[in-house]
């Protein structure tokens, strides 16, 4: 009865150490594999943040040119306000010189239109309404050029 319980007991410990042997290998290639699959997934990542930055882009690229043919093209009579002018001139940080540039005329004229001493034609209020559509990074490349 003893040599078949030292029997088992050698054959216990035989298979537990064969079996530690293959778990041991089948681990090497399973940590190999999450390794890479660690790594692509990390540049799918990459790849769809750089995708998502370009459809924003591309958005707002959309809307901006919406924008701007809807008000060049918009035949209804513009309001002009002189407060709204102003308010839009700070709000950008332009100088009434550079805002003035925007929309082809001086400071000066500029000036006085907020000031209420002088009102623009119909075809100025259009421009108005035209630069009021730009966004900050058009009206700065427009200034720049």
């Amino acid at each position: 009865m003893r040599d078949m319980t030292n029997i088992a007991s050698v054959l216990k410990a035989e298979i537990a150490r064969v079996a530690r042997k293959e778990v041991r290998s089948e681990l090497e290639s399973l940590k190999k594999a999450n390794t890479q699959h660690r790594g692509a997934i990390a540049q799918l990542k990459r790849q769809v943040a750089g995708l998502e930055k370009e459809l924003r882009l591309a958005q707002r690229s959309v809307a901006t040119k919406t924008r701007q043919a809807r008000a060049e093209a918009d035949d209804t009579p513009r309001r002009f306000s002189a407060a709204r002018l102003a308010a839009h001139r700070i709000k950008l940080g332009l100088s009434a010189a550079a805002y003035g540039k925007l929309v082809g005329m001086s400071g000066a004229t500029l000036y006085l239109w907020e000031k209420g001493k002088s009102r623009p034609n119909p075809e100025q209020v259009k421009q108005l309404a035209a630069v009021r559509a730009l966004g900050r990074r058009e009206i700065q490349d427009r200034l720049a050029s």
